[in-house]
């Protein structure tokens, strides 16, 4: 039986900046407190709501999904999930009375109990925002066909946190800009981007660094307008920004300076036996720009985010089925990366 492709092992529609396309929705059922305030048998009943409404339909989406309670896991799987971008960070922080239902290809996942009782979430490959809100609202009308969502109409989807009132949605695009970093435009753009309602962060969201050039820029504002026109403003502050990160890569690019960095990245990934996560993680960026300005060929986008997520640390052990010090960590990531590496042309 093949095994299904994950929706990180292939390359969407503007792949040279936009790496996925995330949209998620925070949920809470009318007859439960929030999960902050829900005892443990409270949250058991949650769990196993969603679970039966998700499972026991009749959409196809249902055959689709696997559930796994947190507490059945090891950190590494758990850790795993967060480098996958499954779930968040904080979910795992406590995962007593969680669970996660998770699509064959990953690119679905529904939390259950973690600041809201639900949050659906789908992950696309590039730049699809229409299309990932779309398969959103298709599991979110799923759901509530079986669920009582919290719902107030004057102020919407009613959620833990006040400032996912509303529609309970953020949408986010994880872009990698080596161009706009590199020029010293992110405190500038970040800035600009609050008054507009948006905000950008590091690679695994609210309190993370960028990694490799890598940024989440997200809405904010959820109360006030509809779904549609968060997505839309998203939408078109995203297509700014890519053609300012494409301007400044083709500056970037006629220096011979720049030439000489990506080649060198290239040359150590396609030699290194060891590589710690950190500059693996920078060497990739320079290879993703060495692909995107046609200074390097050879290798794809897919391979290259595929490469990204199968390396991180914790993936590689529960990949590996064992515990792995980080030197024998950083072997293997090597290993990943000169099996890749090898077929770049510089």
């Amino acid at each position: 039986m093949t095994e299904t492709a994950k929706w990180y092992e292939k390359a969407g529609s503007c792949g040279d900046v936009v790496v996925s396309t995330r949209v998620r929705l925070a949920r809470n059922l009318k007859q439960y407190p929030f999960p902050a305030r829900a005892s443990a048998s409270q949250r058991e009943a949650v769990e196993r709501q969603v679970k039966d409404a998700l499972l026991s339909g009749n959409s196809i989406l249902s055959k689709e999904f696997r559930f796994v309670p947190l507490e059945n896991t090891t950190q590494e799987e758990a850790v795993s999930l967060v480098e996958r971008h499954i779930v968040s960070p904080e979910f795992i922080a406590d995962r007593r009375g969680k669970a996660v239902l998770i699509s064959a290809d990953e690119s679905i996942s529904i939390m259950v109990n973690e600041e809201d009782h639900l949050r659906i979430q789908v992950l696309r490959e590039g730049f699809s925002l229409k299309e990932a809100a779309e398969t959103a609202d298709r599991i979110d009308t799923l759901l509530s066909e079986n669920l009582d969502f919290a719902f107030d109409p004057e102020l919407g989807y009613l959620t833990q946190c006040p400032t996912n009132l509303g529609t309970g949605l953020r949408a986010s695009v994880m872009l990698h800009l080596p161009g706009l970093t590199e020029s010293g435009a992110m405190p500038r753009i970040a800035s600009n981007l609050s008054k507009l309602g948006l905000t950008i962060r590091g690679t695994y969201g609210e309190g993370s660094k960028s990694i490799g050039a890598l940024y989440q820029l997200s809405n904010q504002i959820t109360l006030g307008l509809s779904e549609n026109e968060a997505i839309e403003n998203l939408r078109s502050i995203t297509v700014q920004l890519m053609e300012e990160e494409r301007k400044a890569r083709a500056q970037m690019s006629e220096e011979i300076a720049w030439q000489d960095k990506i080649d060198r990245a290239a040359g150590v990934l396609k030699s290194a036996r060891v590589l710690s996560s950190s500059e693996f993680m920078e060497l990739l960026s320079y290879i993703r720009l060495g692909l995107s300005t046609g200074v390097l060929q050879g290798v794809t986008t897919q391979e290259l985010n595929a490469l990204m997520v199968n390396a991180q640390p914790a993936t590689l052990m529960a990949r590996a089925g064992k515990q792995l010090d980080e030197t024998q960590r950083d072997v293997l990531r090597a290993d990943m990366a000169r099996e890749v590496c090898a077929k770049i042309k510089e």
